[in-house]
């Protein structure tokens, strides 16, 4: 039956229409975007999952950024100890040349002067960003250094930052005077490899020499210095102490060469492990350009048709009029 007032043929083709136009909009908005999960009602499960690991992912590239800085730090602080193990080596070819009959020690002795001038300099100036690992300045600088290197979720939802730690501090049996920094400018005791009486106790030294002797250093510890009475016995304590000195600045070399590994190494995994986030967060609400593209061109055509349906179901109560002719 064909009727005039109620064109039902219109009625189906429009709501096709709609619907096709419904998909395609869909299907415009993930070729636009890129994404087949933009907003959480196209996916629930999969927009949360997604949003929570970008999240993570741009702390782990914080984390990836304090590496850096952190990396930067143990590379300065590396080449101050390695330039002043060479001074330290000098230091100990000047005590040396001193054995030699006859020689003014007190020539040699302005050359030690100079050493340690040297070495004063390059620790003082082992700073990046104001961090200074080898100088101790003030009580703060004695704490622990904690570098932040990942960022973890736990199975329970909680999440934690893993840490680096470079042991200032160093837990008893062992005192102070081993903590592995250089010197101390001006604290409220002498510690550190260069200013502490540790090291000559160590060597059996009859005195207690140090190499940099503080401000505020213990009325009983000795400077390393040489004049014309200086005597073999105290020479070979000198020598004794320094080379105490030395191995325990090799001993922090190689520490701080093995911790700088480990952050690089560190810094590799955490770039990693920010690709393959952005890869499954892809994997989960990326949208298939080649499916959506087919899609795409399908939908085009559907609506077409809907179109031209549209306007054949429109057109049929005017041939009612044939009828009447």
């Amino acid at each position: 039956m064909t009727s005039v007032v109620t064109n039902t043929s219109a009625i189906i083709a429009l709501k096709t229409l709609r619907t096709v136009n419904a998909g395609l909009q869909d299907t415009q908005s993930r070729v636009s975007s890129g994404l087949r999960v933009e907003r959480s009602s196209d996916n629930a499960a999969y927009w949360a999952i997604a949003t929570t690991m970008r999240s993570d992912n741009k702390a782990l590239s914080a984390v990836q950024d304090v590496l850096g800085v952190s990396a930067a730090i143990l590379d300065t602080t590396y080449a101050a100890i390695s330039a002043s193990i060479e001074v330290m080596s000098s230091v100990k070819a000047k005590l040396v040349a001193a054995y030699e009959a006859g020689v003014d020690k007190t020539k040699i002795n302005d050359e030690l002067s100079q050493l340690k001038q040297q070495l004063q300099s390059t620790l003082y100036s082992a700073s990046f960003n104001g961090q200074n690992w080898l100088s101790w300045n003030s009580g703060a600088d004695s704490a622990d250094k904690v570098i932040p290197a990942s960022f973890i979720r736990n199975s329970d939802g909680t999440v934690q930052i893993g840490t680096v730690v470079y042991p200032i501090n160093t837990p008893p049996p062992q005192t102070d005077t081993d903590v592995q920094y250089f010197v101390d400018n001006g604290g409220s005791g002498e510690y550190g490899i260069l200013s502490s009486e540790a090291f000559a106790v160590k060597a059996g030294a009859a005195k207690n020499y140090v190499l940099l002797k503080g401000a505020t250093a213990p009325a009983t510890a000795t400077d390393i210095a040489l004049d014309n009475s200086t005597t073999t016995t105290e020479l070979d304590d000198m020598l004794k102490t320094v080379e105490s000195m030395m191995r325990q600045m090799v001993t922090v070399a190689s520490t701080i060469g093995s911790l700088s590994k480990r952050v690089e190494a560190q810094t590799g995994f955490a770039q990693k492990l920010s690709d393959s986030i952005d890869a499954g967060v892809g994997r989960l609400v990326d949208a298939d350009m080649e499916e959506e593209s087919s899609r795409l061109t399908a939908e085009q055509t559907q609506q077409q048709l809907a179109i031209q349906s549209l306007s054949i179901a429109n057109s049929a109560p005017q041939n009612v009029l044939s009828l009447f002719q």
